[in-house]
């Protein structure tokens, strides 16, 4: 809270090239603090001054006043946001969040769904819903309207159910899914996005209990519930949710994804074709003719040992060379 978005640009500077380094040519920023840092540093890559991956910024989060990504823990008066922050409350304000999100140049919309593990209130649940259907439904509906997709954010069954109900393309975390969850995830053909890096990283010691319990509740079902997908064919993508973790570990993301029972092909196809229809687009993800020159060689077989993906040896994007050794 001490940072301004120009702070957050220029820090984005060094985690955009630090993430290009470790081989990701192509990302999702999936939620930035008030002023779109994002889309800046986004512009910047595009026009060559800066060098990282192509972005698909976000902006600002959409939020309930007061939920998961609403900037809560001030003395009233003190960081009270409205919809053009993304904290919006009912369909005409969710409608205003998302057109202002666009107005700026965002390329995805990310909507909070349900609570999460560092919500303010300690007393709701984890995964408890946090906006109506109708209120998913406007945020899809005016978000189509301007060519773009809904990312949600969601733990929780319900809130999961109620969001692939609303048309969102994917669900992010997806920790508690249901038999349902998954029927629904299918016939709508809705992405599920696991972290599973962070799910194995401790919480710093000076972590509230509270949040340490609700941490402890979803550890064991985030891993049934990749499990459950993967079996069941849920279309997948690859997500790290980074900033957890320093920028430039994303590669870790595979190795913890083929711990817990996805297949080593799989995880790379998470990574690169599947993320690629999830975005929208059929130019990358692929190495074929007429396509974009996005190219990353290892150390070794991924299919053989998946954390070679963690040592990028050589980086290319648009064709011009970002790393050789």
């Amino acid at each position: 809270m001490f940072q301004s978005a120009p702070d957050w640009a220029i820090m984005g500077v060094q985690f955009a090239e630090q993430t290009l380094q470790a081989g990701f040519t192509t990302v999702r920023d999936a939620g930035a603090f008030p002023g779109f840092p994002d889309v800046a540093l986004m512009r910047a890559i595009d026009r060559g001054t800066v060098p990282g991956p192509d972005m698909w910024p976000s902006g600002h989060y959409i939020s309930m006043t007061g939920g998961h990504c609403d900037i809560t823990g001030f003395a009233p008066g003190i960081q009270e946001l409205g919809p053009r922050q993304g904290i919006a409350d009912g369909v005409d304000e969710v409608m205003k969040a998302v057109r202002y999100q666009g107005k700026h140049g965002v390329r995805v919309i990310k909507v909070c769904a349900t609570g999460g593990v560092f919500s303010f209130s300690n007393n709701a649940p984890v995964g408890a819903l946090q906006y109506s259907l109708e209120e998913l439904q406007a945020i899809v509906r005016e978000a189509a309207k301007l060519g773009l997709k809904v990312a949600a954010h969601a733990h929780g069954t319900e809130g999961i159910n109620t969001a692939v109900r609303a048309g969102v393309s994917s669900i992010e975390h997806g920790s508690v899914l249901s038999d349902e969850s998954i029927e629904l995830m299918k016939e709508r053909g809705t992405y599920l996005v696991p972290n599973l890096y962070i799910n194995s990283l401790p919480l710093p010691p000076e972590t509230p209990a509270a949040t340490v319990a609700k941490n402890d509740y979803l550890e064991p079902l985030v891993v049934q519930s990749l499990q459950k997908a993967y079996k069941a064919g849920v279309n997948m993508a690859l997500g790290t949710d980074a900033c957890i973790f320093p920028h430039g570990q994303n590669g870790r993301e595979f190795a913890a994804l083929v711990a817990n029972g996805v297949s080593e092909q799989h995880a790379l196809k998470m990574a690169t074709i599947y993320a690629a229809d999830l975005l929208g687009v059929d130019h990358r993800g692929v190495i074929a003719a007429g396509k974009r020159a996005d190219l990353v060689a290892v150390s070794g077989n991924p299919l053989d040992d998946i954390q070679v993906m963690e040592d990028v040896r050589f980086v290319m994007k648009l064709g011009t060379v970002y790393r050789q050794e």
